[in-house]
């Protein structure tokens, strides 16, 4: 039920990720009106798709917290338990960021040594990928929450990226460790201690470079570092495709169209589908909430992979292997 979208997007997604082979879903919300989005799709007897009825959702507009007591019966809070009790081996959702970080909090519980949950987006740069981390679930940190995140964030790139030996890079307003708020100052010294190759201070020019595998920084900051980054590739797409058409005679053609296409596919944030939240014991992602149907699909596969993958036993593996250094 969550998204812009919801449940249109969702569901259609979620068929077309089933349709891939690779997974079965089941649907969280309430039963008539997603049995109803169901029928409009012809017969899905044999797929492996199914409804678990919740009557409740939490909307944009509330508290989490308050939402989640008030309403036991929320559909994050039973997609959590469904996936916690082993019905389903990863949780995916679009809606409340705060309300999925909470329910996945209170069913999953903490990794050991994790205070703060974080959600980990990889972006794309240019030498391949990085991971960004916190990306919206925490507001507020402290220096050694964002040593955390580093930690999380360099097993993580270990397990999903494949970096053998991860950079990892304190976004702030300049290179010198002199520069930022205190919260940065604190942290970079804290880091620099740390069981990590921590390169600095990165600024935020430098994101999608690839100087650094994992950037860290606290969910305020992240959340409106990746938004402007959405926003500033959806402008320069446009600029782009209207000065080609104003300029250049063959802009319609096959070739510049792929080319189009390709460009689209590495900075599309709904190639990637969502985000995970590290530091939980169990696989959870987190969507835009703006999620097309491609989103929600590649969402659902990424969550399948990292279940087949073992993430959070690996990350927990990395974790106590960071601690003991």
């Amino acid at each position: 039920m969550g998204g812009d979208e919801a449940p249109g997007a969702i569901v259609i997604g979620a068929l077309r990720a089933v349709e891939t082979g690779r997974v079965g879903v089941t649907l969280v919300g309430p039963a008539d009106r997603l049995k109803h989005e169901l029928d409009g799709h012809g017969p899905l007897d044999h797929l492996p798709i199914h409804i678990a009825d919740a009557p409740d959702s939490v909307s944009m507009d509330e508290s989490p917290l308050a939402a989640l007591r008030r309403k036991p019966r929320t559909s994050i809070k039973l997609a959590m338990e469904i996936a916690a009790r082993g019905d389903a081996q990863a949780a995916f959702s679009a809606g409340h960021t705060g309300a999925t970080l909470l329910a996945a909090h209170a069913t999953f519980g903490a990794l050991a040594g994790v205070d703060r949950p974080a959600l980990a987006v990889t972006i794309p740069t240019l030498k391949g990928s990085s991971v960004l981390l916190d990306a919206g679930a925490n507001v507020e940190c402290r220096a050694d929450h964002l040593v955390q995140f580093g930690i999380m964030g360099a097993a993580y790139a270990r397990v999903a990226l494949g970096a053998p030996d991860p950079a990892v890079g304190l976004l702030s307003i300049g290179e010198e460790a002199s520069k930022g708020n205190e919260l940065i100052r604190e942290a970079h010294a804290a880091l620099a201690r740390a069981p990590l190759r921590f390169i600095g201070n990165v600024e935020a020019r430098e994101l999608f470079s690839g100087r650094a595998d994992v950037i860290v920084c606290d969910g305020f900051t992240g959340n409106i570092a990746l938004k402007v980054g959405e926003g500033l590739v959806e402008t320069v797409e446009t600029m782009l495709r209207e000065e080609m058409q104003a300029t250049m005679p063959g802009a319609g053609t096959p070739s510049s169209l792929d080319a189009f296409r390709r460009l689209r596919r590495r900075v599309d944030y709904a190639e990637y589908g969502g985000a995970p939240l590290l530091g939980i014991a169990g696989v959870t992602i987190v969507a835009h909430g703006r999620s097309s149907p491609r989103a929600v699909e590649n969402g659902i596969v990424m969550a399948a992979r990292l279940a087949e993958d073992r993430v959070i036993e690996r990350l927990t593996e990395a974790l106590a292997g960071e601690s003991r250094e």
